[in-house]
């Protein structure tokens, strides 16, 4: 046997009828063909997850800002001691 005979022989394992290979080749070409399909539907869901986290990255920046502010403006009025209207009246 001469190098490419070996060659061939070890790629395909060993001598196949045409109509064999045919069918490995459908059946190859069958679980590329879902493979792929199942890497778009993939790739779409990484994309809507990867929208969904921005927006909610978003979302959380103006709620820690808002809790900040909110923050600030009680310290505000606590700083500001007790008002006229917040004082008990005498006659209690």
């Amino acid at each position: 046997m001469n190098g490419d005979t070996q060659r061939n022989n070890s790629i395909t394992g060993g001598e196949c009828a045409p109509a064999d290979l045919a069918r490995r080749l459908d059946a190859l070409e069958s679980r590329v063909a879902y493979q792929e399909h199942w890497l778009d539907t993939l790739d779409e869901a990484v994309a809507v997850q990867e929208r969904r986290l921005s927006q909610l990255e978003r979302i959380n920046a103006l709620m820690q800002e808002k809790l900040r502010d909110q923050q600030r403006a009680l310290q505000d009025t606590d700083a500001e001691g007790p008002r006229p209207e917040d004082e008990t009246p005498p006659h209690y």
